[in-house]
């Protein structure tokens, strides 16, 4: 059961207490991996972009000035090279959400004005605000970043309306997150 709970502070406008739980469902784990994989692998995509767009003009080119028997290796290399970097990210996401699976147990969320406590299974951790650097909205998470990395997620469908405003404004405050 979501508690949600909010004081005036001296230092920052609100204190936060939001408490709630993560039901084991085995296709959100593959949900989470699926959403921290494609933060890091969106660079990919877009390498991949480029570079079957060189090939593409470089053949072109090739082709209209007659270099192609000397230079088309080269710009068939960069074609082939550029899909397979824009097949990567889905791909790696796909084997994410496939073996993350198993991994399907019940946790919870335990967020406070200090940090983050997550608990799932047997394990547990936390994150302290001071560590984070932003957070990213999208429409089922929040993601976490500690410097530059995605550390962990917030799930947004679990958490009741009035927890999201709360945890909103909260980011907001403490400027991690950019108003709307």
């Amino acid at each position: 059961m979501a508690r949600t709970l909010l004081r005036a502070s001296a230092h920052y406008r609100f204190h936060v207490h939001i408490r709630f739980d993560v039901p084991a469902d085995p296709a959100y784990p593959g949900r989470v991996a699926a959403v921290l994989s494609s933060v890091g692998l969106r660079r990919y995509g877009y390498a991949g972009v480029v570079l079957a767009l060189l090939g593409v003009i470089g053949l072109a080119l090739s082709q209209g000035f007659g270099w192609a028997d000397q230079v088309a290796p080269l710009y068939i290399a960069l074609l082939v090279g550029g899909v397979l970097a824009m097949v990567y990210a889905p791909l790696v996401r796909w084997r994410a959400r496939r073996r993350s699976g198993r991994y399907a147990v019940e946790g919870g969320y335990d967020i406070t004005d200090d940090n983050i406590m997550m608990r799932s299974g047997t394990e547990s951790g936390g994150i302290a605000w001071e560590g984070v650097s932003q957070v990213v909205e999208t429409p089922d998470f929040w993601i976490v970043y500690v410097g530059r990395m995605a550390a962990t997620v917030i799930p947004r469908t679990l958490m009741t309306d009035a927890d999201d405003q709360t945890l909103r404004t909260f980011l907001t405050d403490r400027a991690l997150l950019q108003p709307r």
